[in-house]
């Protein structure tokens, strides 16, 4: 085992993001209950925590890209995204969940490689 400087984030839709999901054209998760979606949610390393106030306010710094991240998961039409997208509008929309302390339980080195939004093909 090896302790990882880093914290984890998760980001968890909460029930206005759930709605607007709800409200795509086209939408196959009318009967998806919230905690269902909340069980796949995103999962942020970020600096080491020892104030879980700190490390959302690190998030919260990152909103603009997060929530883009978030909305283009399940809609790469941004027509149908909300604006604007603020601080404030994230909050309404996600959780931020903190573990201060994250264990490798795998002997291999961690790998990182730079994130690629996938490329839906147009309907």
């Amino acid at each position: 085992m090896y302790e990882v400087n880093r914290s984890l984030a998760l980001i968890k839709p909460k029930a206005p993001f759930l709605a607007w999901l709800q409200g795509l054209p086209g939408s196959h998760v009318a009967a998806l209950p919230l905690a269902e979606l909340q069980k796949g949610c995103n999962g942020l390393l970020v600096p080491p925590a020892d104030d879980a106030d700190e490390a959302r306010a690190f998030v919260i710094e990152q909103y603009a890209s997060l929530f883009a991240a978030e909305l283009a998961d399940w809609c790469e039409d941004e027509a149908l995204w909300p604006t604007p997208l603020t601080p404030a509008l994230f909050a309404e929309w996600f959780d931020i969940e903190i573990h201060p302390v994250l264990t490798d339980l795998v002997d291999e080195a961690l790998e990182r490689e730079a994130f690629v939004p996938f490329d839906l093909p147009e309907a």
